[in-house]
């Protein structure tokens, strides 16, 4: 048997144990992993990029077709820019070059692709490749990616604080009237409600300064599986996972016959 056919038959054996009212309606993924993939198999980390490119194609239209509506995924870090200069072109000269070159499917499958992070520090050509593509699709509404690029959750809090600020100052608001709701306005995911499921692949027990205020009631899951081993099946693990939990948001699961006084002990 052909290990395509088995990983097929894997997931529908999943897909009976997910509850279709229940999916995560915004999931974000750190996809982590693809330098280590690469240099396991004695092959450049450019490699192991590029495998993951392939790898998030399937995982999209897994979560589309699971019924989840937006995606985020970290593609590239403010820190990012710390690895080596040539690492660091190539990844920028791949996004230009899968976004040309999927755009048309993308489009076609009703997806709004949106860049979040600092995009003027990138050549003016992947800005106006990246600009195209948000512009092109900004009518579909079938599903959200969310692409974190030049990203980091400091300094998009940072930045919110000083937009706030300055309307402040300017008279534009009252500093009794800064609350969360005029803090989410502002930020670059603002119109899109917080992810209920953080994934993280290559078993990383940390978050990396991503989304840092939207993560704040987010359950996360951790595999040690590396981003270019992520496939549809583990992507349905972490769905099950999720699907286990009891989501309470710093309150208590209700038990039955049970009051406060009743559970309360005295030292």
């Amino acid at each position: 048997m052909s290990s395509k056919k088995i990983i097929t038959e894997r997931n529908l054996e999943l897909s009976k144990d997910i509850d279709k009212r229940r999916i995560p309606q915004h999931i974000a993924i750190i996809m982590d992993g693809n330098g280590r993939w690469a240099t396991k198999k004695g092959l450049p980390r450019s490699f192991g990029h590029n495998k993951g490119v392939s790898v998030l194609k399937e995982i999209i239209k897994a979560s589309k077709n699971l019924g989840c509506r937006v995606l985020t995924v970290f593609a590239f870090s403010t820190e990012n820019w710390a690895r080596p200069s040539k690492e660091v072109d190539y990844l920028i000269n791949l996004f230009g070059k899968v976004l040309s070159k999927e755009i048309d499917e993308i489009d076609a499958e009703s997806i709004k692709i949106k860049f979040i992070g600092d995009l003027s520090v990138f050549p003016e050509n992947l800005k106006l490749i990246l600009q195209s593509a948000e512009s092109r699709t900004q009518n579909n509404q079938d599903f959200i990616l969310n692409v974190c690029v030049n990203y980091g959750g400091r300094q998009e809090i940072v930045k919110v604080a000083k937009e706030i600020a300055l309307k402040s100052f300017n008279g534009e608001i009252k500093a009794s009237e800064v609350n969360e709701e005029l803090f989410n306005s502002e930020l670059l995911t603002k119109g899109v409600k917080d992810p209920e499921l953080l994934i993280r692949t290559s078993g990383e027990k940390r978050i990396s300064n991503f989304l840092l205020w939207q993560l704040a009631y987010s359950e996360i899951y951790i595999t040690d599986v590396l981003w270019p081993d992520f496939n549809e099946v583990e992507f349905l693990k972490a769905i099950i996972d999720y699907q286990s939990r009891n989501r309470r948001f710093g309150g208590i699961e209700s038990l039955p016959n049970e009051s406060y006084e009743d559970s309360y002990c005295s030292y």
